[in-house]
């Protein structure tokens, strides 16, 4: 079969569940908006209508987890999260699924990255065990969260060396083909959206400072000094000139000396926002085929800042304890800096599949009058491949834009906490107990949700 004709079978066969047209960022902004809304059962309705499937993909999974956080129904929220766990984790061992995901994979380079087995980013992965460990504390699960926070300091090691593995990959690949992957020469692109002093500033898409703080806490709380120190330690690397971070690391032995004096260490993380959407952006490639120049159209990935803005800048505790918020994690840069890493192998796809899409008019052009079907045949492939030209918009869109944290010594009881946001004043009445405790808030727009022991 020749090679044009391939790509036009191809072009018809790789479409599966017509994921290659279907909007996730229009999806999400749906589900998020009722989310914001207080009505967190509507979306997770609105979630399951848009996968109908039995077999769900991977970001169902992180997409219900959080969900079902945010309505306090920790026991579902964990087994959402240990399903998107265990695919994840066959992905990485190189356990193929169904005979589907390779199709995908190869309709990838002919139609769209929509059409790819979704496959979480690195800061996900982090992300996602972070969370599952912020489960655990919500219902008083020390013990359980150390487990999978020591998973996050594993998995990072491995997200290090796989990402060395996988730009190896893309720059032989491109050598080899002769292609452009740097996004750099890319006419028309809003660079600066990812490559920026802050975004450049981040040692790696992947570490979150939230993450190692939180063990560093988890850690002190089963009096485990010598695990303890590291975590406080990376977490002050990964956001240098911190004064809380700072005071955790400086402080640690003596708060592990202090007789106890019956108050709660009690640790505020306060979350905001969405993670950054992504829109696909369409461009024109010339693309020389037998000294000839043919236009061709392509679509790259632009991230969207999250529509919510309601960051925190400090909380008060009874009308009267003033406390200062610490940023300690941006997802949206996390993000901006993931696509910044990612962008030579989408940029390698996008090239490949111009190429194929430039053989397929100059083929129909050639043809027009030796043979009218496989002309005929050649034109609606490439009409079909440039109305389903789009890059991927999936990503994990219910995780927090930005992060941030405080700490302070209470009395055991019930506390009234007072959060000032950009959109308001949102309050919450709070009860700790035992000797640490962690408060988790997330604001979405002017909803207030409250995961807390």
């Amino acid at each position: 079969m020749p090679f044009w004709r391939s790509i036009a079978v191809a072009l018809m066969i790789g479409l599966p569940g017509c994921a290659a047209v279907r909007s996730y960022d229009a999806e999400l902004m749906h589900t998020l908006g009722q989310a914001s809304g207080g009505n967190v059962d509507s979306a997770i309705r609105g979630l399951n209508s848009n996968n109908p499937l039995p077999d769900k993909d991977l970001l169902y999974y992180f997409e219900l987890g959080m969900l079902q956080r945010l309505s306090n129904r920790y026991d579902e929220s964990q087994k959402a999260w240990a399903a998107a766990q265990k695919r994840i984790e066959a992905r990485d061992q190189g356990v193929v699924g169904a005979a589907s995901d390779l199709l995908r994979s190869a309709s990838s380079y002919v139609v769209s990255d929509k059409l790819r087995t979704y496959e979480a980013h690195d800061y996900e992965k982090v992300m996602l065990l972070t969370y599952m460990a912020l489960n655990h504390l919500a219902v008083g699960q020390f013990e359980q969260a150390r487990v999978a926070i020591k998973q996050t300091h594993e998995l990072e090691a491995q997200i290090g060396e796989a990402r060395a593995r996988a730009i190896a990959q893309v720059e032989a690949e491109a050598k080899k083909r002769g292609a452009v992957t740097s996004f750099k020469e890319l006419n028309g692109y809003p660079v600066e959206t990812i490559d920026n002093a802050e975004v450049n500033a981040l040692k790696n898409g992947y570490q979150s400072a939230l993450s190692h703080y939180l063990a560093g806490f988890i850690y002190e709380s089963l009096e485990e000094p010598s695990l303890a120190a590291p975590g406080y330690r990376l977490a002050n690397e990964l956001q240098p000139n911190q004064p809380a971070l700072e005071e955790a690391l400086s402080g640690l032995e003596q708060r592990l000396r202090a007789p106890d004096d019956a108050m709660t260490e009690v640790l505020f993380i306060v979350s905001t926002g969405t993670a950054p959407a992504l829109r696909s952006q369409s461009f024109r490639l010339p693309v020389p085929v037998s000294e000839k120049i043919i236009i061709v159209p392509f679509s790259f990935p632009l991230l969207m800042p999250s529509l919510f803005d309601d960051a925190a800048v400090a909380l008060t505790i009874g009308g009267a304890q003033r406390l200062s918020l610490s940023r300690i994690t941006s997802i949206d840069l996390m993000a901006r800096r993931s696509l910044k890493d990612d962008m030579p192998g989408i940029m390698l796809r996008a090239g490949i599949r111009a190429t194929a899409s430039a053989v397929l008019q100059y083929q129909a052009q050639r043809r027009t009058d030796q043979d009218g079907a496989a002309a005929a045949a050649g034109i609606a492939a490439f009409a079909l491949s440039a109305l389903l030209q789009s890059a991927d918009d999936r990503t994990w869109r219910t995780l927090p834009g930005e992060v941030a944290i405080a700490r302070a010594r209470l009395p055991p009881g019930m506390h009234d906490v007072t959060l000032q946001t950009r959109s308001g004043e949102q309050r919450a009445r709070i009860d700790v107990s035992g000797r640490y405790a962690v408060i988790d808030f997330r604001v979405l727009s002017r909803q207030l949700f409250v995961n807390a022991h």
